[in-house]
């Protein structure tokens, strides 16, 4: 696939949930990727604030999180965890909410890189981290430096739009 060569890419074996092999993106860096875009997400998300340390499981794989993170369900129902200090600096609340209240959240438009990604992948959301699997169309996300996301190509075109 053009544009990959600068991921280090390995097969893994078959995930039961995925159903075939998959590419596994590792040491990637969107900034140095042609085919990546900036996009700003527009959404109002239902949040609740973890009290218990826990695991959500999302549409990609594992969230683990702790107390006062962030328990997010999107407008498409998809469901994620964001830790407490990630989530004050992308999201404000939406009156009568005030900071740190359970309730609605409005993204806040801040440029994220982005790349679509044609095949079944996986890929760590921070070194360490909870590894999340993508499928085919899928869009891996770049927050900052060793921060990422994968967003579902429907939910991505729903939410998403191209900045400049």
């Amino acid at each position: 696939m053009p544009g990959l060569a600068r991921f280090e890419c390995e097969t893994l074996p078959r995930q039961p949930f995925i159903g075939d092999d998959m590419l596994q993106l590792k040491n990637i860096d969107l900034t140095r990727e042609a085919s990546a875009r900036l996009f700003v997400k527009d959404e109002v998300v239902d949040v609740v604030f973890a009290r218990a340390a826990g695991e959500l499981i999302s549409r990609e794989g594992p969230n683990r999180f702790e107390v006062g993170d962030a328990l997010i369900t999107g407008s498409t129902g998809d469901r994620w965890s964001v830790s407490r200090d990630r989530f004050d600096a992308k999201y404000i609340p939406v009156a009568p909410v005030t900071a740190g209240e359970d309730g609605h959240y409005r993204s806040k438009p801040l440029p994220v890189l982005a790349r679509q990604i044609g095949e079944a992948f996986s890929l760590s959301r921070s070194s360490g981290g909870d590894v999340l699997h993508g499928k085919a169309l899928d869009w891996v996300l770049q927050y900052a430096p060793g921060d990422f996301g994968i967003v579902d190509n429907a939910r991505f075109q729903k939410v998403y739009r191209r900045t400049g």
